[in-house]
């Protein structure tokens, strides 16, 4: 029988477009009907170099269905190539050319010859959502475009986290990320964002080693990588917020990078004094408003779930409800994420809750006894829930309706006081 997903958190794997999208003067083309690429153009939020309203789309109807649309796909990638001034195009397919049959990749391999390098990845909805089609087009670019290399640059790390886009933070992450890695004395390399783009992307066979860091999107690439490039890969699952984590992380990095303890040590302790200095600046708020929650819940994908979860329980002592993860996270990942959320200090661990109706989330919650004012962490749709149940919100997660998230982040040391900083701004319009 049929059910219907309320609230959905994630969409079909072609909104991968957004992907391409973070690769400055990439340009995804669409080999899809023009209702698919209407709706996630509008879902997308954002415009840049290549707004979404001006992606090349060969826009197949009844007669494509019928006698195939790879003529239409031929031209449409043609005169993309003529018209639009990019340095990578990605062909992206939708549902009905891949049950129709179309052969996209013998249609894009007669381009292996152009200026510019025209790579495709299957994307169909119905064969997963766009966290996976994100990894589908990673792999597209490790598998059509880059070859093996010779050259190894000592220190240079290849950093993977989240999706762009669908993750409002990622460029500002993606920057602290980089800025991390750089205090150790590592060459951080990433391919999404503000001059990045094909010139990082040819950098990748030669790194170190490559840094995931995320519970489980983008493990299929850097296995890939490894496979193809020989490039180990550190996997660190939990986003470093807040001191007690970031410091974790360093030390992570440092470790696998062979670098000297001591080094990565001062560094931590320089860090943390900073970060500890505000953090008193500020001790007699944390400690005696007595609407300040005690209990919370995140509705988020995997990466904010447990990184903010671990941020709220180890810096600042909050004691964790259920946690519900809205990604759709593939079931043989599951166990390893459970698992992350019992790694908490005091022993606490926290209840996880893999959920994609968000009506059922909505009910959970309303059913569970928070001791006092709940603070929920979600995506705009928990403010009527946290309305409903008195709770303290703050939209962290996808979709983001009530804010404008332009370099912001959450990652690091910085990005903790940042989320305390927007946490308690909530907390304190109850003193009104």
């Amino acid at each position: 029988m049929a059910k219907i997903l309320d609230k959905q958190r994630y969409k079909c794997a072609m909104s991968a477009m957004s992907t391409v999208q973070a690769i400055e003067r990439a340009i995804p083309i669409l080999h899809s009907g023009p209702g698919c690429a209407q709706k996630l153009s509008n879902s997308s939020g954002s415009s840049g170099y290549f707004s979404p309203n001006i992606f090349p789309c060969t826009s197949i109807n009844e007669e494509d269905v019928v006698f195939g649309g790879e003529k239409k796909l031929r031209s449409t990638i043609e005169n993309s190539l003529k018209i639009i001034d990019a340095d990578l195009y990605v062909v992206l397919t939708g549902c009905t050319p891949e049950i129709v049959g179309d052969t996209v990749e013998d249609v894009v391999s007669d381009f292996k010859d152009a200026k510019k390098p025209v790579i495709f990845a299957s994307t169909p909805g119905f064969k997963g959502n766009n966290y996976k089609g994100h990894e589908w087009v990673v792999n597209s670019i490790v598998e059509q475009y880059l070859e093996p290399s010779d050259k190894k640059t000592v220190g240079l790390v290849n950093i993977w986290a989240d999706v762009p886009y669908q993750d409002e933070f990622w460029s500002g992450n993606l920057r602290e990320l980089e800025k991390l890695v750089a205090e150790l004395g590592l060459i951080p390399n990433t391919i999404f964002g503000y001059k990045r783009g094909i010139e990082n992307i040819k950098k990748i066979p030669e790194a170190q080693f490559n840094l995931l860091v995320s519970p489980w999107v983008g493990l299929e690439n850097v296995k890939l990588m490894k496979e193809k490039f020989g490039t180990p890969y550190l996997h660190y699952p939990t986003l470093p917020i807040g001191a007690f984590e970031t410091s974790k992380f360093l030390r992570a990095v440092g470790e696998f990078a062979g670098l000297d303890k001591d080094k990565v040590e001062a560094i931590i302790v320089e860090k943390e004094e900073y970060y500890y200095y505000y953090i008193e600046r500020f001790a007699d708020l944390f400690l005696e408003t007595r609407v300040m929650s005690k209990k919370f819940t995140i509705v988020s994908d995997a990466q904010y779930a447990l990184g903010i979860t671990k941020f709220l329980v180890n810096d600042l002592g909050l004691f964790p409800a259920k946690q519900f993860i809205v990604d759709d996270t593939p079931k043989e990942f599951r166990n390893d994420i459970e698992g992350y959320f019992k790694d908490l200090n005091y022993d606490i661990e926290a209840e996880v809750i893999f959920a994609t109706d968000g009506y059922k989330v909505h009910k959970e919650i309303e059913e569970t006894d928070y001791h006092g004012y709940p603070l929920i962490l979600g995506g705009y749709w928990e403010k009527e829930i946290a309305a409903k149940v008195n709770a303290h919100f703050l939209n962290v997660s996808w979709p983001v309706n009530e804010r404008l998230i332009m370099n912001g982040f959450y990652v690091g040391y910085d990005g903790g006081l940042k989320l305390i900083e927007d946490i308690y701004s909530v907390v304190k319009t109850r003193f009104n």
